[in-house]
């Protein structure tokens, strides 16, 4: 090891204790209970851990627990505990020091903290990365024992994210898409906008860096015309509230690089059709002796005296506020120029609530029985918990049930408001208030009216659950439900009749075997399962035990005496199977003929050899890409931004690889445009001449409808790459009766 000069050592170490200073000014600017003492403590104990080792950036190890620990304080509002905590996260991961050794040193509850986030850790940013599914079980495990723990994580996440630039394209492939698939939502669920915006916008720049650069480069150039027009905007509320009497703050709201691209491809328009990018939020100091909510609305009275408001734009968060704790009364009004403006009334109570989430919906209950929907959310954790999926993956789309779900509001008969997800059924709702409710419902009167349970609920709607003792649950009510609770309980008490089921099967052919002078082994189930056409054991017991095999055929058919020959097919079968076997991804063999640490180039000539493309997203030669390798050693290759990327991403990242096009003008794919302008003689025969002539583009289909002087034409086109198509959208543009011309992206975006 070669020698460290003493500048070096220096100028690190003064790095370090800088970085520290700034942790306990932020501190200081805290109300919490000023307990430098034992924050000194814990870094002056984790400095030493860590000495000598460095990040992948060349920066001390220990700047990533200052930087998680500044988070923690300065973003999200945290104390003394949690702050020794972030210090201490990655202590016992990566030396040699035990949770004992930080018990013993900082006391139980440092120790529990450090211990959750520790077991959650595992591989991530490893060589050798764990699959993210099984490790996210934990992290709920811990979550519901000290809520401490995830939001600790989350800050993790963040600046890893903040530091993504120093790893190889594969990993940051990995690590954004498990960012955006689960702690970006999970951030927005806990009540973490700021950081929830910054995740997503993170993993956007890194899964599409020359996307992200454009639209960054346009509203650069927007800035200066955005500033006036705020300017213009927001003055006259500026007099007006101070003609109130209000202490206030007038913010812009900027819609972040991802929002805007989001919005972009689910709507199929260009940049300069997005109006909303820019919003205002009025913060202000509420009154003594009046309510916030009624504050609330009088600046509303306020703001619409000023501008117009939009009828069908007006969102009420403060008097039913959202399951994260989020309270706001936002309106959209018609500013100068005709333009459509987003104003957020907010108290600084509810901006701090809004800013920091957790942390600060807690600081302001008003007292122990004051159960708010978050809390609620994560007594509905807890119960997913008692019963979860055997399968990882499962368990982590039902919990994304409950991360990505908008809430409706809906009333008892009582008059009581009631939340629930966003496309909630009427079982949907029976389950949420009890179980037994649920197993037992027959139907529900909506508004008075007969529904049944597969009907879908809607904002407002008044809901009487309709029960008999004799009903009982169904499979196929797994199709009636969409909340993660409900599916969790039928799945439990499926697994549960199955698992009876199964037992009686398995004995039943365990007599018929008997009935054969048989024993009950490896051999004679093969030769059951080869006749019944059935691959898994348990699959076969079920089958048996819901009656729907006849057993008859055992002794008289699968045991009639054959010849010997016959016997040899049945001895080369694989004797049973396990669960193993069903796995949605199998295990990649040891002996990998892919180069995982290189960017694999797609060539014509592999096509169909190394690599095949997904047909979920259909990518296409200039669309942005990685590879999965699957368990025959074939690379599918996704873009970047399909939902089936995204969980294989977040679950099988080790399996992930860069992937670069290397073909453009051999391959032919058959993509989709879509035109829209005014109808009028020869315009079809305009768009063709530029498809067909101007771009020797062959079209495989179009499907073109007009109303009332508008037409909408979709045309199914083969080309080579995504310039192509680009170039084409801009000619058909040029045509003066267009409007619009974009390509639909037939993908689901998450």
């Amino acid at each position: 090891m070669s020698e460290i000069l003493p500048t070096e050592i220096l100028s690190e170490d003064e790095m370090i204790q800088q970085e520290f200073d700034a942790l306990l000014v932020d501190y200081s600017k805290t109300a919490h209970r000023q307990k430098i003492e034992i924050i000194t403590k814990a870094f002056n104990f984790a400095n030493a851990a860590h000495k000598g080792i460095k990040r992948r950036s060349g920066e001390p190890y220990i700047m990533h627990p200052l930087a998680v620990a500044r988070i923690v304080v300065r973003e999200i509002g945290l104390g003394s505990t949690s702050i020794c905590s972030a210090l201490l996260h990655d202590v016992v991961e990566d030396t040699d020091y035990t949770v004992e050794d930080i018990e013993n040193i900082f006391g139980a509850k440092i120790a529990q903290i450090v211990d959750g986030v520790t077991k959650i850790a595992g591989g991530v940013f490893a060589e050798k990365a764990s699959e993210q599914a099984e490790n996210f079980r934990k992290l709920l495990i811990t979550m519901s024992e000290d809520i401490r723990v995830i939001l600790i994580k989350i800050s993790d996440r963040l600046h890893n994210m903040r530091t993504l630039g120093s790893m190889p394209p594969a990993k940051q492939y990995k690590i954004a898409g498990e960012t955006q698939y689960i702690y970006a939502p999970l951030a927005h669920r806990l009540g973490l906008f700021r950081i929830k915006t910054e995740l997503e916008n993170l993993s956007f720049k890194f899964e599409h860096p020359e996307t992200f650069q454009i639209i960054e480069s346009k509203l650069a150039v927007d800035e200066d015309a955005r500033n006036q027009f705020y300017k213009d905007f927001s003055d006259p509320i500026d007099v007006k509230l101070t003609e109130m009497g209000y202490e206030f703050k007038l913010r812009a709201r900027i819609k972040s690089v991802y929002s805007i691209w989001r919005k972009m491809n689910a709507r199929n328009i260009p940049f300069e059709e997005v109006y909303d990018i820019l919003a205002e939020r009025i913060i202000f100091k509420p009154r003594e002796g009046m309510n916030e909510k009624d504050q609330c609305w009088m600046l509303y009275s306020a703001i619409t005296a000023l501008y117009k408001p939009h009828p069908e734009r007006i969102r009420d968060w403060v008097s039913t506020p959202k399951a994260n704790g989020y309270e706001a009364l936002h309106v959209t009004v018609m500013g100068p120029g005709g333009r459509w403006v987003e104003v957020q009334i907010r108290s600084e109570r509810m901006n701090d609530i809004a800013e920091k989430g957790l942390a600060a919906h807690w600081k302001y209950k008003s007292g122990e029985t004051d159960e708010s929907e978050l809390d609620k959310w994560l007594k509905t954790i807890k119960e997913l918990l008692e019963h979860p999926e055997p399968n990882a993956i499962d368990f982590m789309d039902t919990f994304k049930l409950n991360l990505f779900a908008s809430e409706i509001f809906v009333f008892t008969p009582k008059g009581e408001i009631k939340t629930i997800a966003q496309g909630a059924t009427a079982l949907d709702f029976a389950y949420s208030v009890h179980s037994d409710l649920g197993n037992h419902c027959i139907g529900a009167k909506v508004n008075h009216k007969l529904v049944p349970l597969s009907y879908t609920l809607n904002s407002g709607d008044q809901v009487e659950i309709l029960t008999t003792k004799k009903q009982t649950p169904q499979t196929e009510w797994l199709d009636y439900v969409t909340t993660a609770r409900a599916k969790a309980k039928l799945r439990a008490l499926f697994k549960k009749e199955e698992k009876t089921l199964i037992a009686a099967g398995q004995k039943k052919i365990e007599a018929a075997l008997l009935e054969c002078n048989l024993k009950f082994e490896n051999e004679n189930i093969v030769r059951i399962l080869n006749h019944y056409d059935i691959t898994q054991r348990n699959e076969l017991y079920l089958q048996a035990g819901k009656g729907l095999l006849n057993l008859e055929d055992i002794p008289k058919i699968v045991f009639k005496p054959k010849s010997k020959n016959v016997f040899a097919r049945y001895l080369k079968m694989p004797f049973g199977g396990t669960s193993d076997t069903n796995k949605l991804y199998p295990t990649v063999p040891i002996d990998s003929k892919i180069d995982r640490k290189k960017v694999m180039k797609l060539t014509e000539e592999e096509a169909g050899k190394l690599f095949k493309l997904a047909e979920c997203c259909h990518p296409i030669p200039g669309d942005d890409v990685l590879g999965y390798v699957d368990e025959a050693e074939m690379v599918i290759v996704h873009k970047r931004q399909c939902a089936v990327a995204a969980k294989l991403k977040s679950s099988y990242g080790e399996r992930i690889i860069s992937a670069d096009w290397a073909t453009h003008k051999v391959l032919s794919f058959v993509e989709v445009i879509e035109i829209k302008g005014i109808d009028k003689k020869g315009i079809l025969i305009e768009i063709l001449k530029v498809i067909t002539e101007s771009y020797d583009v062959n079209i495989n289909k179009m499907n073109i409808e007009t109303n009332a002087g508008v037409f909408t034409g979709r045309f199914y086109i083969y080309v080579h790459d995504t310039e192509e198509i680009n170039s084409l959208c801009r000619n058909i543009i040029k045509i003066k009766e267009i409007n619009s011309v974009q390509r639909i992206q037939e993908q689901t975006y998450i």
